[in-house]
């Protein structure tokens, strides 16, 4: 028996989802470009599996594009935008917190001469609609802007940022990573405004291995690869049926119950705060956020890799931050202005919809032993 509360970097796969992809790599597996029937089976299947996604996105199919994961969507959206629009200018806009899916690769562009513009959030982890608006130029080609920070759970102004685009006349492209909000907050592509979109498979209860871009109807984005014309010419390479039938499948049950997945989210959120004021008055709670899965604590004087070593040890998941750090300080908790104590000893709990009270009991229960059996820090 174990606690987990690292949803925000991982999921377990469901079990529809893992059925749908042992079906789909024993029984249905032709591939969908061959002409025969047996490839045209899974030409079929791999048209409903796209509607299933584009249903829980709420998008036309035709815009849905699958891909290997989140990061490669991130990248492909950032230097297809760039291509698109090599001729209009040179500026990046985009956010001190985004993931490093979109940090690195703007970071790499900025050292080939783009000029970026990072907005720096609050202390309370949020961006302000007005500061995006303030940074679009007339040289402006990109904006990227997160909906839900994955270390925060804070959720950007994408829609307001869109609506400042249109108003300033600039043909910049509005990308959106939406992998932490995919399924947790309620938000459609075209209600936010976005010309791309990131999502993927493994926040959501799918395997890794599978994400999807959003490109825009109409909006004609340079291929990623080319090759034998799979998704539409746009990313070529046999499409790998067994991860996308069981993003399907995860994408259709977690759209169909998301309301009250995220009500039951809300709760365990609000739950673990009362939970944590009575036992452990000394954690303090970074930002409570907007997106119901997410709640970064600290536990001052206490550095997080001994607490998270500490409550893995006694079965209890959870993490100093995004995966993708693998222990490095995160830059999303540097933006915040932390003391030293605060920074050192922050911590992410994300739920899901399987987690239950019993799991938050014993988290506090654990972070009690590790306030009162580990050695406090001076620093």
């Amino acid at each position: 028996m174990f606690h987990y509360f690292d949803n925000a970097a991982t999921t377990p796969v469901r079990t529809e989802a893992a059925q749908a992809a042992l079906e789909a790599m024993t029984q249905g597996w032709g591939n969908p470009s061959s002409v025969y029937s047996f490839g045209a089976q899974a030409a079929a299947r791999l048209k409903g599996w796209r509607g299933d996604v584009a249903a829980a996105l709420g998008c036309g199919p035709e815009e849905v594009f699958f891909t290997s994961c989140g990061t490669e969507s991130d990248n492909w959206a950032i230097h297809g935008a760039l291509e698109l629009n090599r001729r209009r200018g040179r500026h990046i806009v985009t956010t001190a917190i985004e993931h490093a899916a979109v940090l690195e690769p703007v970071r790499t562009l900025e050292r080939q001469g783009y000029e970026v513009t990072w907005l720096q959030p609050d202390h309370q982890g949020n961006i302000h609609p007005d500061q995006a608006a303030e940074a679009i130029r007339p040289d402006t080609v990109l904006v990227s802007m997160m909906l839900v920070n994955n270390e925060l759970g804070t959720i950007l102004p994408v829609k307001e940022t869109a609506q400042a685009i249109k108003r300033s006349g600039s043909s910049a492209l509005l990308h959106c990573d939406a992998v932490q909000g995919f399924l947790k907050v309620p938000f459609t592509p075209s209600a936010l405004g976005v010309d791309l979109l990131s999502i993927s498979g493994h926040k959501i209860h799918a395997p890794k291995g599978v994400g999807a871009l959003y490109i825009r109807r109409g909006l004609k984005l340079p291929a990623l690869m080319r090759g034998g014309g799979q998704e539409n010419g746009l990313r070529s390479g046999t499409e790998a049926t067994g991860q996308i039938a069981a993003f399907a499948a995860a994408a259709r049950l977690g759209a169909a119950a998301m309301d009250k997945d995220i009500a039951h989210m809300a709760q365990l959120k609000s739950y673990t705060l009362g939970r944590l004021a009575q036992e452990v008055p000394e954690a303090a709670v970074l930002t409570e956020g907007g997106a119901p899965h997410i709640l970064p604590i600290s536990l001052p004087g206490y550095k997080s890799e001994v607490v998270v070593r500490f409550l893995g040890d006694r079965g209890i998941f959870l993490s100093s931050g995004s995966a993708c750090h693998k222990g490095k300080p995160s830059h999303v908790f540097a933006t915040l202005k932390l003391t030293k104590p605060q920074r050192d000893g922050a911590l992410r709990i994300s739920f899901s919809y399987d987690t239950v009270r019993e799991d938050v009991d014993a988290l506090v229960s654990g972070l009690k032993q590790a306030r009162d059996q580990l050695f406090a820090s001076l620093s």
